[in-house]
């Protein structure tokens, strides 16, 4: 048995799937955006790669034609997708920084994520606090912290995409005392 010496069988088709064509690579678009929420920028990466990966048959593959067809159809939304994770990211503690980066990543473009930074911006106070206390830092500590561990806690701040003064202000809080917005 094949298991117990650690060898799997060999695959009955060794072969490489064919090089894609249009149809294919529509098939393949359309299967990648029924399954995941994604942008115009991720798509087009995406089906890149899967050309690198086959190899193309046929005359030159339009993307953009094909990322342009699907958004003007509904099926890819920057603008949703960027409300979506900027929304996702600020109710998981993330600064707006973090937020920009993260959309930035996924290829939205500044108009379509303006509203989504906005609102990262309008909740910015309530992200850190989020994070202070799922991470116990200032209000939300057992102790006043040691200088190394304060200098730590900044930095988780400073990474979460959080502000200096909003981390400074959350540092200064006595644990316990949980400072007003502003």
């Amino acid at each position: 048995m094949w298991h117990k010496h650690g060898v799997p069988p060999r695959s009955r088709s060794s072969r490489p799937p064919p090089p894609l064509d249009a149809c294919a690579l529509e098939q393949l678009a359309l299967r990648y955006v029924e399954r995941f929420a994604t942008t115009r920028g991720k798509l087009a990466h995406y089906l890149a790669r899967k050309i690198r990966e086959r190899g193309w048959d046929g005359e030159p593959a339009d993307i953009a034609a094909l990322t342009q067809r699907f958004a003007e159809r509904g099926y890819v939304d920057d603008r949703g997708f960027a409300a979506m994770k900027g929304a996702a990211l600020t109710r998981s503690g993330y600064g707006v920084r973090r937020v920009a980066d993260a959309l930035r990543a996924a290829g939205v473009a500044e108009p379509d994520a303006a509203t989504a930074l906005a609102e990262a911006r309008a909740a910015a106070w309530d992200s850190a606090l989020k994070l202070a206390r799922r991470r116990r830092i200032g209000p939300f500590a057992d102790a006043v912290p040691d200088p190394r561990t304060r200098e730590r806690q900044m930095a988780a701040l400073l990474r979460a995409g959080h502000g200096m003064d909003i981390a400074r202000r959350i540092l200064a809080s006595p644990p316990g005392h949980i400072p007003d917005p502003e």
